[in-house]
């Protein structure tokens, strides 16, 4: 892991951008933090955006596989998953129940799902579109290796039906909301304008 976060940042910032990094062993799962200075020898601000992000993970992977460790820089999505991981700080204060931030967006959740309406959020229709796309990719692959003969093409079928609900966050706290609650109280919930997409339980 130390070597290949070495190789990384040679390449990708030597003679550009100062970076330090240090190995951690004293949790679970040994890791490494590296950190950037944004603005560069040349005075260069940083601009960090998505595709740098999906580069410096492919290339991060890249140099996993060169030392022998399989490694693979798969999107999100491709993953089935949409859900994003909370920043470091919000996690950690959820863990003690601490999180103000976590604490508010419940409170919202909640008041919505009491009064039986979930707020559509822009990036709903983006997380079901990008959804059929990644399903559809699985289904060609699975067709092609059936294709060809190949005995794998049920587990990629069997993947993508498991795959958990393209939802926001929110739908996913009010999601929880819900199902903590006994069934009775959960069904006198009003459903009149509840998402179709939510409505489980």
């Amino acid at each position: 892991m130390l070597a290949a976060v070495r190789n990384f940042a040679r390449e990708e910032f030597w003679g550009q951008h100062r970076y330090a990094f240090v190995l951690h062993t004293d949790e679970e799962h040994p890791h490494v933090h590296l950190v950037l200075k944004a603005v560069s020898e040349q005075g260069v601000r940083l601009n960090i955006k998505k595709a740098t992000l999906r580069h410096w993970r492919s290339e991060f992977a890249r140099s996993l596989r060169l030392l022998g460790v399989p490694a693979n820089a798969t999107e999100r999505a491709v993953r089935g998953q949409s859900r994003k991981a909370m920043k470091d700080g919000i996690y950690r204060a959820s863990l003690r129940g601490d999180s103000t931030y976590v604490r508010a967006q419940a409170e919202a959740v909640a008041s919505e799902v009491l009064r039986g309406s979930i707020r559509v959020e822009p990036g709903n229709l983006m997380l079901t579109e990008t959804r059929k796309r990644v399903e559809g990719g699985w289904r060609a692959v699975a067709a092609t290796l059936t294709g060809q003969g190949c005995r794998d093409a049920a587990s990629i079928e069997r993947f993508v039906s498991e795959m958990p609900p393209p939802w926001t966050e929110r739908e996913w706290v009010a999601h929880a909301l819900r199902a903590r609650l006994p069934s009775r109280e959960r069904d006198e919930l009003p459903r009149q304008r509840w998402r179709t997409s939510v409505a489980i339980g």
